[in-house]
């Protein structure tokens, strides 16, 4: 099983309301908030705010939502399929 696998296998294992703790104890303070920056600007994409408007509302690189809004014309992407059907 390789890490990414093992990863994977803890958050599936984890209560919803543990998640909060492991990311405590995996991820610094700076990871979790640009976790937590990376999700919004791809909700935000989603709901069909523009790159620039992201942008600027959030304080980032226009290249990061770039990467953000390539994620979810991908056909594949679990974020996009996971948006579509929880926020749809």
């Amino acid at each position: 099983m390789t890490s990414l696998e093992e990863f994977a296998e803890i958050f599936q294992q984890t209560h919803p309301e543990e998640i909060p703790q492991l990311f405590s104890e995996l991820l610094t303070d700076k990871e979790q908030e640009t976790l937590l920056l990376r999700w919004e600007l791809i909700k935000r994409l989603h709901r069909g705010d523009t790159q620039r408007k992201i942008a600027k509302d959030l304080k980032i690189s226009l290249c990061k939502v770039t990467r953000g809004n390539k994620i979810l014309k991908d056909p594949n992407s679990i974020s996009r399929k996971f948006l579509e059907r929880t926020l749809a």
